[in-house]
């Protein structure tokens, strides 16, 4: 269990996203001018893949840089207990207050079978931390990760890996967003024994690969069966606005390459447009 947490909790913030102005099909941006004497860069990641290859340009921009920044510094040794910390919903709540007897039952056997854990074991879980145990069934794959990757090209050229949020800022966001709604989404996954999801991440990761980030925020606001969708302003733009400043002074500091979840990228209270209202030019690396 310990184990896996750290990379769920970044999938359950990485698919979900908004649509926003135009951009070009991308992934990886660099980031230059308002006072900046080097360029930084800006990387979209998708945090659950079956191949993570870096390509040669994302090597290269990471070659130019000389600090690695991620959502979250997954280097902290204190990361893992704060995870564990803020896995349990607040107040006493548990399953059981959320869902029905007869849904209860539904996701009793459906957890049982696709995680293998009883649901009692986990009923004082956010439903959000559940639905992130079964992500990696949507791959059929061994699960690979581009921060695990970033890392590992940031640990060969012996530079710091940092985070532009603390674990207690990203974990705050489950309690943010109510438990009821949580348990829509991991309902609506067993009733249909993930067929939906699996459908849906294919298409993500289908529109990720062509580097459409502009579709990937189309198909995300189109998309109704995510409760998460109301939620936009917790998962994704509030966040977004408090990485600016932290965006801004990395990269004053020295020249830096930033990862986060490709779904932050798009939109307008995107990554891409709140810096390029800040000042900065941004433009995609081809």
């Amino acid at each position: 269990m310990k184990k896996i947490i750290p990379s769920l909790l970044l999938s359950i913030l990485g698919l979900f996203t908004v649509q926003g102005q135009e951009l070009k099909n991308s992934l990886l941006w660099e980031i230059s001018g308002n006072g900046l004497t080097q360029s930084s860069y800006l990387y979209g990641t998708i945090h659950m893949t079956c191949d993570a290859t870096l390509s040669e340009k994302v090597k290269q921009a990471l070659d130019d840089t000389t600090l690695l920044v991620l959502e979250l510094d997954m280097d902290d040794p204190s990361m893992q207990m704060g995870m564990m910390k803020g896995l349990y919903m607040k107040d006493g709540k548990t399953i059981n207050d959320l869902v029905s007897e007869e849904d209860y039952k539904i996701l009793e056997k459906f957890t049982l079978e696709n995680i293998g854990m009883p649901l009692k074991m986990m009923k004082t879980f956010k439903p959000f931390f559940i639905t992130a145990m079964l992500y990696p069934k949507l791959l059929g794959c061994p699960v690979q990760s581009y921060e695990a990757e970033l890392m590992k090209v940031a640990h060969e050229q012996e530079e710091e890996v940092l985070g532009l949020e603390t674990i207690e800022e990203q974990m705050s966001v489950f309690d943010d967003i109510p438990y009821e709604d949580q348990a829509i989404d991991l309902l609506r996954s067993a009733k249909d024994s993930l067929e939906y999801d699996k459908a849906t991440f294919e298409k993500m990761l289908t529109l990720y690969e062509n580097q459409d980030i502009e579709g990937m925020g189309k198909m995300m606001e189109e998309d109704k069966n995510l409760s998460t969708t109301k939620h936009k302003d917790k998962m994704l733009d509030n966040r977004n606005i408090n990485w600016i400043s932290k965006i801004e002074a990395f990269s004053k500091s020295q020249p830096t390459f930033f990862g986060v979840g490709a779904g932050h990228l798009s939109g307008e209270n995107g990554v891409i447009n709140l810096l390029r209202k800040a000042g900065y030019s941004i433009k995609p690396v081809k």
